[in-house]
C-alpha cells in the first residue's frame, strides 16, 4: 500500500509539474538591464527569442509583434526608463509589451480551460484581453475583459510611471487556444500570465490541467479501492 500509494504520488508530481503554465517573461532578454526590447518568438515553443535565449517548451507560441519589455528595479534602470517591477524578485525584470499594431496574441494549440489571468500596467489608457477558442484569435469569444488605466504609486527610486502592476483575470466555459492583448502600443504591458485561474500566479507554481486533474481524481479512488479491500479482507 505504501509503495503504490508512493509511486501515485510521484507519478502525479510528474505529471503536474511537466503542466505548470505561468509565463513570468524572465531571461528573453540576454541581459539585465537591457538596452533594447527582444522578440518573443520561439521562447516559450522550443525555439529562441531573438537575443537566442531559450525558455520552458510550453507549446505557446507569441505573434511576430510580441516583445519582452526590460522593467526597472531599484538601482536597474532600463533603458525604456517607463516600467517598474515589483513584488515577487523572480519575476520583476520582464514583461510582455507591443510596440506596433492595436494587439498582440498568443496560442496555445493544446487548449486550456477554466480561467486566464494576468498582471498588467497601463498609467495614460486601458486595454482589453479576449480568449479565443480557435488559433490567432479565431473562432468564439470565450471571454473578454476591458482593462482600465493603473495607479502609478511605486515612487522615485523605480523611476517608472507604469507601476505598480494589478491582477486582471477571468473564468470561461469551453476550451480556449488563443488570446488577444489590446491596447495603445507601447502603453500597456503584462506580467505572470497564468493559465487555468482567474487569479495570476506570481511567484509561478503547478496549474494542472483537465487531463492531470482526472489522474488525480483516478489515483484517490485507486488508493480508496485498495483500502477497502485491505479493510475486507481483515
Amino acid at each position: 500500500m505504501r509503495h503504490l500509494a508512493k509511486a501515485i504520488a510521484v507519478g502525479l508530481f510528474a505529471a503536474s509539474t511537466a503542466q505548470a503554465q505561468v509565463l513570468n517573461f524572465e531571461g528573453i532578454n540576454s541581459v539585465y538591464p537591457s538596452d533594447d526590447y527582444a522578440n518573443i518568438n520561439g521562447f516559450y515553443n522550443g525555439g529562441t527569442s531573438s537575443q537566442g535565449t531559450s525558455g520552458v517548451n510550453f507549446g505557446i507560441e507569441f505573434s511576430t509583434n510580441a516583445l519582452a519589455a526590460c522593467l526597472n528595479t531599484v538601482g536597474n534602470p532600463c533603458s525604456n526608463g517607463s516600467r517598474g517591477g515589483v513584488g515577487n524578485a523572480n519575476s520583476q525584470r520582464g514583461g510582455l509589451a507591443f510596440l506596433q499594431g492595436a494587439q498582440t496574441s498568443m496560442n496555445r494549440a493544446a487548449g486550456f480551460t477554466i480561467g486566464f489571468s494576468f498582471f498588467y500596467a497601463a498609467f495614460t489608457s486601458g486595454g482589453s484581453f479576449t480568449v479565443w477558442s480557435g488559433l490567432n484569435g479565431t473562432g468564439t469569444n470565450l471571454g473578454s475583459l476591458a482593462l482600465g488605466t493603473t495607479p502609478s504609486t511605486c515612487g522615485a527610486q523605480f523611476d517608472a510611471p507604469f507601476c505598480p502592476f494589478v491582477a486582471a483575470g477571468l473564468a470561461f466555459a469551453g476550451t480556449a487556444s488563443s488570446v488577444t492583448f489590446a491596447g495603445a502600443a507601447n502603453q500597456i504591458v503584462f506580467d505572470d500570465v497564468t493559465f487555468g485561474s482567474v487569479t495570476p500566479d506570481s511567484p509561478p507554481s503547478v496549474v494542472p490541467e483537465p487531463a492531470t486533474a482526472a489522474l488525480t481524481a483516478g489515483g484517490l479512488l485507486l488508493l480508496g479501492g485498495v483500502a477497502r479491500r485491505r479493510r475486507a479482507k481483515a
